[in-house]
């Protein structure tokens, strides 16, 4: 063996030795036993739904068990600080909103800042609210709704999810651009909101295409009169928009996304970013966001960053132009 071929031959083997090193190390065990993925709202709303979709796939990828915690409370501050607070050891996550994370800091004093407190994973997705009625109520159209409500001054209410949530928000706009006197009835969540509107207790709400899509297509006890979105919604191509019907203060999209306590080593939320853009992508997952009405929105940490650094005016603005107030 000539020394040229020793040469090739240790190098060879000392590349081999490297590489698997570092595939060890990529497929070294996620640092938790478990990984609680935390929902800051009751089960039935867009967010609970869309954790449940996403934790089966990133435990399959982590290797660890990913459990859905429901934390619900206070328009979602009770589950954001929690996850604030918690450890930034990668066991604890959350799946927060443009609630919880940008509109609430206007509205509450909070004992720490989502904003700072938290640090964006991935963006999981973004849909529009749709403004719908029990369908006890006869309008049909948004015009009608209107004149509805104009007729019986301080009659009529609108549920949303809790104070600051985008569904507040958008019926405060539907307020200030109609002039309508209409009272706000905030839940624990937009699930138990949904139920009562669907029950006939608050006859009118905004809620987003994702939790309300089944209850419009089956039933008959809701009837959908607008959408937010700059363009019709996929899954449901017969209900117009706020903006073509000439409101275009309302093109507004409720997103979500995952975020880890501030301070969370690069490494682990680099690792989360990968394996939470992998399950996003995969057949099954992007095929149920889309019929859940939300585009693809999946991207690196930094994109999600930029994106809600570009998100806090926008909605700062909204709160003061709609005169929205803690209920």
């Amino acid at each position: 063996m000539n020394a040229t071929f020793q040469f090739l031959r240790s190098a060879a083997l000392c590349g081999a030795a490297v590489a698997a090193a570092c595939g060890a190390l990529a497929q070294e065990a996620y640092p938790c036993k478990v990984v609680k993925l935390v929902s800051p709202y009751p089960p039935g709303g867009t967010t609970d739904i869309l954790a449940r979709l996403v934790a089966p796939g990133l435990g399959k990828e982590l290797g660890t068990p990913v459990i859905v915690d429901n934390k619900g409370g206070a328009s979602s501050n009770i589950g954001t600080e929690f996850v604030s607070g918690a450890p930034p050891d990668g066991c604890t996550l959350l799946l927060g909103n443009n609630t919880g994370i940008v509109i609430n800091r206007n509205l509450y004093k909070l004992r720490l800042d989502p904003v700072k407190s938290l640090v964006p994973i991935v963006e999981v997705a973004s849909v529009p609210l749709v403004l719908y009625v029990n369908a006890a109520e006869p309008s049909k159209t948004v015009e009608q709704l209107s004149a509805a409500i104009k007729a019986a001054p301080g009659k009529y209410s609108f549920a949303s999810g809790g104070s600051g949530s985008p569904q507040h928000l958008m019926g405060e706009m539907l307020k200030l651009e109609f002039k309508l006197d209409m009272t706000h009835i905030p839940y624990r969540g937009q699930g138990p909101a949904l139920q009562d509107v669907i029950a006939g207790q608050v006859p009118v709400a905004f809620e987003t295409t994702t939790a309300i899509a089944s209850q419009l297509s089956g039933g008959g006890r809701i009837r959908a009169l607008a959408t937010t979105g700059s363009a019709r919604s996929k899954n449901l191509p017969d209900v117009p928009t706020m903006k073509e019907l000439g409101y275009g203060n309302f093109v507004v999209e409720n997103w979500y996304g995952i975020f880890a306590p501030a301070k969370t080593p690069a490494a682990l939320t680099e690792r989360l970013n990968r394996d939470l853009v992998k399950v996003l992508k995969s057949p099954e997952v992007s095929k149920s966001l889309a019929d859940m009405g939300s585009r693809d929105v999946a991207g690196t940490s930094e994109q999600f960053s930029q994106f809600i650094a570009k998100e806090l005016p926008y909605w700062e603005s909204l709160v003061k132009r709609s005169g929205a107030r803690v209920d």
